[in-house]
């Protein structure tokens, strides 16, 4: 896994930022960086068997105890793609 790729996902994670106001208050946030490791390493491994919109929603409601939709979640997922795509 690069290093590059993870630090472009957890930005994409960061602008997004689907903790809004409550991210305040998270210890070990650290950008995003643990969600976005999960979410590569998925996409590695499973490739197009996964719905990438799919995936972004599990990590992140797993992680935060959020209710996030697939559909919130289409736009981060495709500037995820894109980025491992190219690495």
């Amino acid at each position: 896994m690069n290093e590059e790729t993870i630090t472009a996902v957890a930005n994409v994670l960061t602008q997004w930022n689907p903790l809004g106001e409550c991210a305040r208050n998270v210890e070990e946030l650290n950008g995003y960086r643990i969600e976005a490791i999960d979410i590569v390493s998925v996409l590695k491994v499973r490739g197009n068997s996964v719905k990438p919109e799919r995936l972004v929603m599990e990590v992140l409601n797993q992680a935060f105890d959020l209710n996030l939709s697939p559909q919130s979640c289409i736009a981060a997922a495709d500037e995820i793609v894109a980025i491992v795509g190219k690495n």
